[in-house]
């Protein structure tokens, strides 16, 4: 409940705001939190055709999700461009209910944007939420864990709030055998590197 009260106050703050810009004459452009608009969303539908494009093999795309933008955006790229795979988002700080339902109404209100809606259901959007419990921004083990086995292995860089808990999500989730052994997973680094300097998390990596 508590969680539920703070969405509603952030997002009528960001609407007064927007209000009162527009009522003194200027020409404001509302962006939601994570940039979680239909607009936004289809960046990460287009960023489908672009991976289909390049012809590389995955049965699984596995990304951070929070805001539900970036998997809005793929949910709907799946459909419009013919991904055969999954799209699964590891859960930041939300609960699954919660993200089928948003991700869901914003996949298919960005589907107006090109055209004819679709209209998606809670049922086709993958969440995860296993991985969340610590709370929004709290570093653990398995975070620490993920962001030194990318660093040392594959050279990329991962933040300690989404793609580290992603990361470690998707680590747990191999281990446990939840992947199938043919199967190819794809991780998506939606960025977020700077983090890794805050002054929170610089001496809590190591």
């Amino acid at each position: 409940m508590v969680k539920k009260q703070l969405r509603k106050d952030r997002d009528e703050i960001l609407q007064q705001t927007f209000d009162h810009a527009a009522e003194k004459g200027m020409k404001p452009y509302l962006v939601p939190y994570g940039g979680s608009s239909p607009t936004g969303a289809l960046g990460y539908a287009f960023a489908v055709k672009e991976f289909l494009e390049q012809n590389v093999p995955a049965d699984w795309i596995v990304f951070a999700t929070s805001s539900g933008g970036t998997h809005a955006g793929l949910v709907l790229g799946q459909r419009v461009f013919g991904y055969k795979g999954k799209v699964l988002g590891i859960s930041i700080d939300e609960s699954e209910e919660w993200l089928r339902t948003h991700v869901s109404e914003l996949a298919s209100l960005a589907s107006e944007k090109l055209g004819t809606r679709i209209e998606f259901t809670p049922a086709e959007v993958l969440a995860n939420a296993d991985y969340n419990k610590a709370g929004y921004g709290v570093l653990t083990g398995p975070e620490r864990e993920a962001i030194h086995l990318f660093a040392k292995y594959e050279g990329l860089l991962l933040d300690p709030v989404y793609t580290g808990r992603t990361a470690a999500g998707m680590i747990a989730l191999i281990r446990k055998g939840f992947f199938k052994k043919d199967e190819t997973v794809l991780f998506l680094h939606t960025g977020g590197q700077p983090t890794l300097f805050a002054n929170e998390y610089a001496n809590r990596i190591q």
